[in-house]
């Protein structure tokens, strides 16, 4: 597992979900095309925000006859960096507490507690 050293910001993070979603190399055009659609921002905007992310390390170009994009980091660890910091920053890096606090606060159905129960059973199995 790698460790995510910078920080992404949402509206970076937009432009990564595209990069993770086709797991190829995308054209700014093509970045820039769904991201008019979707969020109503200029080309410039765009521009910006995968030059802010290629200086992060965050993504990459790859030089063709026009400018690729790719990620250099894959959703799973960003997702794992940003769990881990939000569990020590908020519950002083206790998984458990993290947990225990979405059971009191009724963020979890007795459903998904049922099935967090089978999910530890098999883990417990597998070790």
């Amino acid at each position: 597992m790698s460790t995510i050293s910078f920080k992404i910001s949402d509206a970076e993070f937009e432009v990564m979900r595209i990069l993770w979603r086709e797991k190829k190399a995308v054209s700014f055009s093509d970045i820039r095309i769904e991201l008019s659609d979707k969020m109503g921002w200029e080309k410039s905007t765009i521009a910006t925000l995968l030059r802010r992310l290629q200086k992060k390390g965050a993504v990459s170009i790859q030089e063709k006859e026009i400018h690729y994009y790719v990620p250099n980091i894959t959703k799973e660890d960003y997702m794992i960096s940003k769990k881990r910091s939000l569990i020590d920053k908020l519950y002083d890096g206790s998984t458990k507490n993290f947990v225990a606090a979405l059971c009191r606060n009724g963020e979890l159905t007795e459903t998904d507690i049922d099935e967090l129960k089978m999910y530890f059973r098999m883990e417990d199995k597998n070790k």
